[in-house]
């Protein structure tokens, strides 16, 4: 079979098995190279939360929300920012994408047995004015099962299509080339790595044992991009973001390290966009990490008030959830690696979530019952309490002197204005007195709560900081957290890798974050959230559909 196949396949996460199932789809036969064991099977999809972006869909309409493909197109064009010559092809993407999402998106997936929390999310708000970044709606689906049950009906198929002969799955095949012959891509070579029993996630050997070459017809490209590497996101970091950190969290394995970005560029493909990139600011050390420096983010509602590493609180519209990158660009300015939630008990219990499958039990278990439990009851949910007791960067106190006490602890070396925080604090809770403020942010935690999703599951009713019935007082330490590139390799909107001149590299295609989401960056310089696995599932079916009709 090996020698007769239709395609190759590199990278088996969520990109590389949606083109995989188009293709058994359609008959025929394809390799898929993987360098890590099988128990990473799905790359990083599997650790996602499972959030997709959707437009106007019946889980945003049964919560009072009035989206449209128009008022989704200003918000993207918007954030996107596009003002390269090279940004043609993200531009196509992006309407494409947005017709997707708009369209037949919802459909294709409730197809294949995938289901919705039925409460939408609002991620990145933004602040601004309506002409400016971030969502104006909600538009963040959860999926019911987070990011396994995204991967489930897709590694069903390619499971099928092994069964049928139409796949061989090759685990521990690293690519350290693309074969190319009379200017096109006609397979790969690489080594063969010693079998690894490490668990998903978890760093495996580099031990050669054997090299492989096969050739295809094709070449799907869908190895991710380079979070893992914080020597290469370090070398691409943006000037216009300031200097990058010294230290950083991995929000990612260390094996999404860009190795195939400059493997297809040897063979001739187009690369973009390399300093555009999607890192969060509040990321924290995990207790139980899976891999080095293993980070977990917070999904913060709108109520914490947020101080850099020196105490002074960060401007308007820089609150949590509301403009990821923008609050990125202020905090390098400070010059420092850190900054600070602080909070109640009572916001975090409403408002805290951690992204991610495994901190979030009741949604990828699939339980109703715990589901209850642990959003509706009292407390926060069994994750958020494991870290708030267990982390290394949280606070929890009775006093504020306490509090500063234990922040000074966790930042030796920072000269930490206690009065400054002090004064913030008592200052802000004046405004409480009256059901008008001010205080943006307080108008922002108000506002939210006229949505009934955030009112029911994720803002907390306002009330004062110091105010002891919502005691203990917490803080958190923050960092800087690594997650995805939004540049890649450029691609038309078949997902044909483009050569330097622009035209197109015969056998060569590319998908998902490799690509940049589509075209080398669909996104432009921001992302509305909900995009990154929507951006597999469309760059990964439109590849496998391509090279599947001219195979």
């Amino acid at each position: 079979m090996t020698d007769q196949a239709d395609a190759i396949i590199v990278g088996a996460g969520l990109a590389g098995l949606v083109a995989a199932g188009e293709l058994v789809a359609a008959g025929k036969k394809i390799i898929v190279l993987e360098q890590e064991p099988e128990a990473s099977l799905g790359g990083q999809a599997w650790w996602s939360f499972g959030g997709l972006f959707l437009i106007d869909s019946p889980e945003q309409r049964r919560m009072g929300i009035r989206d449209s493909h128009e008022l989704a197109r200003q918000d993207w064009f918007a954030s996107a920012e596009f003002d390269r010559d090279e940004d043609d092809h993200g531009r196509r993407w992006a309407e494409a994408y947005l017709a997707f999402a708009a369209g037949e998106k919802r459909a294709w997936l409730r197809e294949k047995g995938v289901g919705f929390f039925p409460v939408v999310g609002w991620a990145e708000r933004g602040g601004y004015t309506a002409t400016a970044h971030g969502n104006s709606v909600p538009r963040f689906h959860i999926t019911w099962g987070t990011g396994p049950a995204i991967l489930e009906p897709f590694i069903r198929a390619v499971r099928e299509g092994v069964e049928a002969g139409l796949v061989e799955l090759r685990f521990r095949h690293r690519v350290d080339e693309l074969i190319t012959r009379d200017g096109a891509v006609v397979g790969a070579r690489g080594q063969i790595l010693a079998d690894d029993d490490a668990a998903r996630g978890a760093a495996s050997n580099r031990d050669e044992i054997d090299e492989f070459e096969f050739e295809a017809g094709a070449v799907i490209v869908s190895s991710g991009g380079i979070g893992g590497n914080h020597d290469l996101v370090r070398a691409q970091w943006p000037e216009w973001l300031g200097a990058p950190p010294t230290h950083m969290l991995s929000g990612v394995p260390a094996h999404v390290d860009g190795r195939m970005l400059a493997i297809s560029e040897n063979a001739g493909a187009r690369l973009i966009n390399g300093d555009r990139m999607w890192h969060y600011v509040e990321g924290i050390t995990n207790f139980d990490p899976v891999w080095a420096d293993h980070g977990i983010r917070i999904l913060p509602g709108p109520s914490s008030m947020w101080f850099d590493a020196t105490g002074h609180r960060l401007p308007v519209p820089l609150f949590p959830g509301f403009d990821t990158l923008g609050t990125l660009e202020y905090l390098r300015q400070t010059g420092h690696d850190h900054s600070w939630f602080v909070l109640t008990q009572s916001i975090i219990e409403k408002e805290f979530a951690l992204s991610g499958s495994e901190q979030n039990p009741d949604l990828t278990g699939k339980s109703v019952l715990e589901l209850l439990r642990q959003r509706l009851g009292k407390g926060a949910t069994g994750p958020v309490e494991a870290f708030k007791e267990r982390g290394d960067d949280f606070v929890v106190a009775d006093t504020l002197d306490e509090l500063f006490a234990g922040m000074k602890r966790l930042s030796a070396g920072v000269k930490l204005d206690t009065k400054a925080i002090r004064r913030e604090i008592e200052a802000r809770d004046r405004e409480l007195d009256n059901s008008f403020s001010k205080d943006a942010q307080v108008t922002a935690a108000r506002g939210a709560r006229n949505y009934r999703g955030d009112r029911l599951i994720r803002v907390a009713k306002p009330h004062k900081i110091l105010d002891a019935k919502h005691r203990p007082l917490i803080a958190v330490k923050l960092h800087v957290l690594t997650r995805k590139s939004l540049g890649g390799i450029q691609t038309d909107l078949t997902g044909q890798a483009l050569a330097a001149d622009g035209t197109p590299i015969p056998g060569l295609f590319a998908a998902g974050e490799a690509a940049g989401f589509g075209g080398g960056g669909m996104h432009g310089y921001r992302s509305l959230e909900g995009t990154f696995l929507g951006g597999c599932l469309f760059t990964g079916r439109t590849a496998g559909r391509t090279v599947a009709a001219q195979a």
